[in-house]
């Protein structure tokens, strides 16, 4: 345990600081007010990825408690402080489906979102792959397609993993295996 701590200290992740009117903008993207229990854990996350020791978090709750709201307030952290953010969930329909709602809450802002999944064509995964090694997305989602090696981040500071049915453990080591300096978060529903 004790080398595990030192090695995670040794590698170091980004620091992203979020300042208050930083904390307002990012809430105010949300259609709805976090619950209380919501805004604790965003704030508690917040702390964690304004140090420099890597975060390796999970977030359990019941389906509609807000998991993916709070990972993506999070994930704006992480851009804000212009670094990229990636959400990795276990089946195509899925990342599809975070891929829209994260769309919609993120419409008419600055902060560039793209799609990942292994069904894309040639063509299309060749350009979203380009974009993401030249740091022009700032979140991307994705399914098992994103931990392939043709891809490469600019700035990864933040991988969200949908744990459903546990899919994301081994993942998100995957990812700190690879990228070592970054923070992750796992999201597991009841």
């Amino acid at each position: 345990v004790a080398l595990k701590r030192r090695m995670r200290a040794s590698q170091g992740a980004p620091a992203l600081p979020m300042s208050e009117s930083t904390e307002k903008s990012i809430l105010a993207r949300f259609p709805f007010t976090f619950t209380p229990d919501q805004l604790s854990t965003f704030h508690e996350i917040a702390g964690d990825l304004a140090d420099t020791r890597p975060m390796n978090r999970l977030l359990q709750g019941d389906v509609g408690a807000g998991k993916t709201a709070v990972a993506l307030a999070s994930m704006l952290i992480a851009v804000t402080n212009r670094h990229q953010a990636v959400m990795m969930a276990p089946t195509e329909l899925l990342a599809e489906q975070h891929f829209a709602s994260i769309s919609r809450f993120l419409a008419g802002t600055s902060v560039r979102v793209g799609l990942l999944t292994g069904s894309l064509a040639t063509g299309e995964r060749a350009r979203i792959r380009d974009l993401v090694e030249l740091g022009q997305l700032d979140i991307v989602v994705g399914t098992h397609a994103l931990l392939t090696g043709d891809v490469r981040f600019h700035a990864l500071a933040l991988a969200v993993v949908d744990e459903q049915h546990r899919f994301g453990v081994r993942q998100r080591a995957k990812f700190s295996a690879g990228l070592g300096q970054i923070n992750s978060c796992g999201l597991r529903g009841h």
